[in-house]
């Protein structure tokens, strides 16, 4: 028998890098085929990128493949390795010793006959069928070589298996794992036993992926009269073609189908013939682990493929942005800066006496602010004597703070101002409506809300805007506190020692972003990010968007702060007209005033009774000029002041946009990328 040689270890092989393995002098070792090595390295790569999202059982069959794969081919490259299977009485032990040319397997009456596997090794060119064989784990004792020693089958290792369908357990276990080894096997059926539903059910149907590598011998042919043998041929061809398994006709890849006798001789000759052509080819070692990956990917399929195109749109990512601008109060926003923008036009436009009138009205407001206390106008107390748990607005909020709380003088709290929806730890749902209280300054209509934005109460005494009704960035209003925060007015309440509200204002103003639009908003984008993914990738897109989502609302109300704090004081850069028309107005009220003096002197005496006239005319110039010059400058302001409110609606949208993209975009998209980048490998492990 050859010397057989154990190759060298791993650290001594010369690699090629990737899993590659180069011919060596004394092992024989072979190189991976260029295609089989990129798969394998496709599904180590791909094994790798899933650890975090898949679970070790689903991964397990793959790094069984990449462990088998790396020991194959750390083994002979030279020698070929195939198993003779069959159930018990098919012949296979006969067919074992008619193709070694000597008793070289027991065969005998007795079941089962074979009890551990044994090997015939044609010698090849190299040396290194002993490593292989002490993978298989067959006995020093069983190892022979054949009679004839002949040349067509050099490289060839026959390995002659227990019965698959032993009584003995451990002679099935032996003959599964060594299937799972092997490089081919020559499954031997007999006529009484070719259609077994065991063979076809446990083994053929399974390893139909195995075609390439697979022979499939009728036995005992000549026991069959006349053509009843090409008449089981037929039938067993028809059998392998319903469990899928591909035939190898007309020079297409695919299982070999003989009919011979061991005992007579008939046809094995046919047999050693395709096995000499099989073996001298030296690719069964790399079609058999293709097959392996093959069969390891398509386990893996329902957690790789995705069902439907994959990935966020650009309606999605809008979308999404639009409900973040509609929880920060974007739109109201832009209003109520158009609204104060034309309310600082009408201050520096108007003329003195209106002026002067406005100023009185803040000193009485902030008096009773003081007598109030807690009623006050602070940041953060509603001025229509609506107090919160923290602070409120002249209403309701839409999921910050509600009017829960101690009550001023001036009012009454209302439970029922937290709106329609639920009220969780001082937060309440969605606002739907409310309704204020009475209030010092007058009454307030009723007013209405929308999602996560109060209800702004008019006052019945104000005008143009006078008495604030500005709605605030986190969906709050408080009269004298739109987003630009009315400062001059607040100024004044907060020199008087207005109080803040029952619970004090926090840090962010109180302010808090439709917690459930924001909520609704995450889900959304979510479920169409992870629609189609395999069901690890879709949950790991849900988890990566309710990570970012966590804290989401909280950085949406610093955003709106921070452009209500922006807002505060109105436009950096007064426009020039509006010194003009201030300049104009006092001009005009001089004239109103020497007009009105010279007819008072007229009409006392102390002048020329006559020239009554003469005074009249600068006195009608001023008295009417002036508001029709505030009522002009009130009409040229409307567009400056609708531009002003879209670039605070816009800044406010783009600065909730940034907050959502960095916390929840951009997390959901680095996940799709890994998916894709997974899904990439897949399919060059799949070989798609």
């Amino acid at each position: 028998m050859e010397t057989m040689v154990q190759p060298r270890s791993p650290a001594d092989v010369e690699s090629g890098g990737g899993g590659a393995y180069r011919w060596v002098a004394d092992g024989g070792r072979r190189a991976v085929g260029g295609g089989l090595r990129g798969r394998l390295d496709a599904l180590r790569e791909l094994i790798a990128l899933s650890r975090t999202r898949l679970d070790g059982r689903t991964l397990e069959g793959a790094g069984r493949v990449l462990e088998t794969a790396d020991e194959r081919y750390r083994l002979s490259g030279e020698h070929t390795v195939v198993a003779i299977a069959g159930a018990t009485g098919s012949g296979k032990s006969s067919l074992f010793n008619a193709l070694a040319g000597a008793n070289r397997s027991q065969v005998g009456p007795r079941r089962p006959t074979t009890a551990e596997p044994v090997a015939c090794v044609w010698p090849g060119s190299r040396p290194g069928a002993d490593g292989l064989l002490h993978r298989l784990g067959v006995p020093a004792h069983r190892r022979h070589v054949p009679a004839d020693g002949s040349s067509e089958l050099r490289g060839l290792i026959l390995i002659d298996l227990p019965d698959h369908d032993s009584s003995a357990t451990e002679h099935r276990a032996q003959v599964d794992r060594m299937l799972e080894l092997v490089d081919a096997v020559i499954w031997v059926v007999d006529p009484e036993k070719y259609a077994d539903a065991v063979l076809h059910e446990r083994y053929l149907r399974p390893l139909a992926g195995y075609a390439e590598v697979m022979f499939v011998v009728l036995n005992q042919v000549d026991r069959l009269p006349g053509d009843a043998a090409d008449q089981v041929v037929d039938d067993l061809r028809r059998l392998l073609d319903e469990d899928g398994l591909a035939l190898g006709e007309h020079g297409e890849p695919g299982a070999a189908v003989l009919a011979l006798s061991a005992a007579t001789g008939r046809g094995v000759g046919e047999l050693r013939e395709a096995l000499g052509q099989f073996v001298a080819e030296r690719g069964a070692a790399d079609r058999r682990l293709a097959a392996d990956v093959d069969a390891a990917t398509e386990r893996l399929r329902s957690v790789y493929v995705a069902q439907s195109r994959v990935g966020l749109t650009e309606r999605a990512r809008a979308e999404f942005d639009d409900r973040l601008a509609e929880a920060v109060g974007a739109v109201a926003t832009g209003r109520a800066a158009e609204r104060d923008w034309l309310r600082y036009a009408e201050r520096a436009c108007g003329s003195p006496w209106s002026r002067m009138r406005m100023r009185m009205r803040m000193r009485m407001r902030g008096r009773r602010g003081s007598r109030w206390g807690a009623g006050g106008f602070g940041v953060g107390a509603s001025d229509v004597g609506m107090t919160g748990a923290g602070t409120a607005g002249a209403g309701t909020t839409g999921v910050g703070t509600t009017g829960v709380g101690a009550s001023s003088r001036g009012g009454r709290t209302r439970a029922e101002l937290a709106g329609v929806g639920r009220t969780d730890a001082g937060r309440g749902g969605v606002a739907r409506g409310c309704r204020t209280g009475r209030a010092a300054a007058g009454r307030t209509q009723d007013g209405w809300a929308a999602t996560g934005q109060a209800c702004a109460g008019r006052s019945s005494t104000g005008r143009n805007g006078e008495e604030a009704e500005g709605l605030t960035a986190g969906g709050r209003t408080g009269r004298g506190q739109g987003p630009v925060g009315r400062q001059w007015e607040a100024g004044y309440a907060r020199a008087d020692g207005a109080a803040a509200g029952a619970g004090g204002a926090s840090a962010l103003d109180g302010r808090a972003a439709a917690r459930p639009v924001v909520e609704h908003a995450v889900r959304t984008v979510a479920a169409e990010a992870a629609h189609g993914l395999p069901a690890p990738w879709a949950h790991a897109v849900r988890d990566a968007a309710d990570r970012g989502a966590y804290g989401l609302p909280e950085a949406l109300d610093k955003v709106a702060a921070e452009s209500e704090e922006s807002l505060r004081g109105g436009p950096a850069v007064k426009p020039r007209w509006w010194t003009v028309a201030a300049s104009l107005q006092g001009m005009l009220s001089v004239l109103q005033v020497v007009g009105v003096l010279w007819l008072l002197g007229a009409v006392t005496g102390v002048g020329d009774a006559t020239a009554w006239i003469s005074g009249l005319l600068p006195a009608v110039l001023g008295s009417v000029g002036g508001p029709a010059l505030a009522w002009m400058c009130r009409v040229v302001a409307r567009g400056p002041a609708r531009r002003y409110g879209q670039d605070a609606e816009r800044r406010l949208r783009s600065a909730a946009a940034a907050c959502g993209r960095a916390r929840v975009l951009e997390p959901v998209a680095a996940e799709l990328l890994r998916y894709r980048e997974v899904r990439e490998q897949y399919a060059v492990a799949s070989g798609v």
